[in-house]
């Protein structure tokens, strides 16, 4: 193989570290002893369902269109697929030029691009997904035995060693999958990528004894897949850092409803919990192992939020009828934490709002733009900077500013897709401050997630090809042309990153952007499993 990409979500130095010294990452730690590593800035925002493409793409948001876990048509909601992402990825540009890739489990990309090679989509794909070649999942069960992308405990209350075991898994499942399709299709390219280490830290906050098994077996399928493929070139990247945050949640849209910019309803259908519990319900009723008929309690989560009842209170009423323990079944954590809020944003209504926190920023419900827009075209610019001045000011309990930084989002994003932007992004100080859509209770309470998403990953360079180099100054864009550059083909005159240190950009070309007819639906699983993971 020429060139290898091991994508590791969420890794950076101080989750990299402590294993490194601890001997845990034995093959890890060998690629960056005999070649280069370093921090890798991420984009704004770092979360996996836009950074990600941005690393394979090496374009900003505003470029290929992914901005977060959902996309929008008006106030209406799908989770993003790879019709968003609307600029080539790096294994369309090899396949133009006659190069084969092998791309396993990278986040947003279902439905697969058709290449010389395999794709098996990963996260935001569903279960059972479609690849390419057709049938190639099929084959890959056969050759290596199960493989899942989001795993059978994901949903269910499995313990922490049931858990444990499950990580393991599905890593392992990421490696042989690959080393099968590499062996099978010799590819030029190849990219696979671990996003177990990321959902740990998710499920299990600070558990350092989980992360490292999880780390333990990406280390062991690293040196499984150097040893089988032997590549000239090896860059390992993640997405962004992870790491814990002291500081506090900011309830944007509780803010902004008492500043006057959010108004709110009881009959809403933004991402919430009531349709993300009752789905996973109606899916799991037919496994229901309980005498309770599960659809009086879906009727009575129907109910409930046909009234506007809150999750606490809704889960004092199923107690008295005997249906709580059915609920709690298949509820997904994040709506377990949830303990307020009767009423959701009102987006038609309301002048300015969050749609989801993983956005960093606020949208503007502008005339002619949304739907049902309230803003004047002609007094946008003015709103947008009254809001910004307020932001800017805004303090925590112990007198810190909340945001390092609040922008225009031009400043931020370029591109034909700026439009699906947010207005103003807002950047938590240090990251450490944690966003939160919530309306209803107090602006500041703790963070619910006490580990989540930093701005700076990790990068690592080896092989037999590696340049003699020191990173510095390393962001996200610039994994993209790297690779390109490793295998002689032309970036992309619209990339935004340029190559890394020792290695020389081979020109530019003018490549077609993706033009996708519309937007796949999602399933229930997915959006059960964001939910599950505190992001919708």
């Amino acid at each position: 193989m020429d060139t290898l990409l091991v994508g590791i979500d969420a890794a950076c130095g101080p989750v990299l570290d402590p294993l490194f010294e601890a001997g845990a990452l034995p093959a890890l730690a060998s690629l960056v002893e005999d070649g280069t590593s370093g921090p890798l800035e991420s984009q704004l925002p770092p979360w996996t369902p836009s950074a990600w493409p941005s690393l394979y793409t090496g374009t900003n948001p505003g470029r290929h269109g992914a901005y977060s876990f959902l996309t929008y048509d008006g106030y209406d909601w799908d989770v993003v697929d790879a019709h968003a992402v609307r600029e080539p990825s790096l294994w369309e540009l090899l396949d133009a030029h006659g190069l084969s890739s092998v791309v396993v489990n990278v986040p947003v990309t279902c439905p697969p691009a058709t290449i010389d090679g395999a794709v098996v989509p990963g996260f935001t794909a569903p279960e059972d997904p479609p690849c390419h070649p057709e049938g190639i999942l099929d084959d890959v069960r056969e050759a290596i035995g199960e493989y899942t992308v989001y795993g059978s405990t994901e949903f269910a209350d499995a313990d922490r060693e049931e858990r444990r075991a499950e990580y393991t898994a599905l890593v392992r499942s990421r490696g042989a999958a690959f080393r099968y399709l590499a062996d099978r299709f010799d590819p030029d390219f190849g990219f696979v990528q671990f996003q177990q280490s990321d959902t740990v830290v998710h499920d299990f906050p600070g558990d350092r004894d989980l992360l490292e098994t999880v780390y333990r077996a990406i280390d062991d399928e690293l040196g499984e897949t150097l040893a089988a493929c032997d590549p000239n070139l090896v860059v390992v990247a993640s997405d962004h850092g992870i790491g814990p945050y002291d500081g506090y949640e900011f309830c944007v849209n509780e803010f902004l409803r008492r500043e006057g910019y959010v108004e709110t309803t009881r009959e809403g259908d933004s991402p919430s919990w009531v349709p993300i519990w009752r789905d996973n319900l109606r899916a799991d009723a037919g496994e229901s192992t309980t005498s309770v008929d599960p659809s009086l309690t879906t009727r009575a989560l129907d109910t409930a939020g046909a009234v506007g009842l809150s999750p606490a209170r809704v889960a004092t009423l199923l107690d008295r009828v005997g249906l709580l323990e059915a609920a709690m079944r298949v509820v997904p954590d994040s709506v377990r934490r949830q303990t307020g809020a009767n009423e959701t944003v009102d987006f038609a209504a309301s002048t300015a709002y969050c749609r989801l926190p993983v956005e960093l920023g606020i949208r503007l419900n502008v005339a002619g733009r949304e739907p049902e827009g309230v803003v004047d075209p002609a007094q946008y610019e003015s709103v947008r900077a009254e809001l910004m001045t307020t932001l800017r000011n805004v303090e925590t309990p112990d007198g810190e500013l909340v945001f390092e930084s609040v922008l225009p989002r031009e400043e931020v994003f370029h591109g034909p897709e700026l439009d699906d932007a947010v207005d103003i992004v807002t950047v938590p100080s240090e990251f450490d401050h944690l966003a939160s859509a919530r309306v209803g209770g107090d602006v500041f309470v703790p963070p619910h997630e006490p580990w989540n998403h930093k701005r700076y990953g990790f990068v690592a360079v080896g092989g037999p090809d590696a340049p003699a180099t020191n990173l510095t100054d390393t962001h996200l864009l610039d994994v993209a042309p790297t690779v390109l550059s490793s295998l002689g083909v032309p970036l992309s005159d619209r990339m935004d990153g340029d190559v890394l240190p020792g290695f020389t950009a081979p020109g530019t070309e003018t490549y077609p952007r993706a033009a996708h007819d519309s937007h796949g639906r999602s399933t229930a699983h997915v959006k059960n499993r964001l939910a599950d993971l505190g992001y919708l």
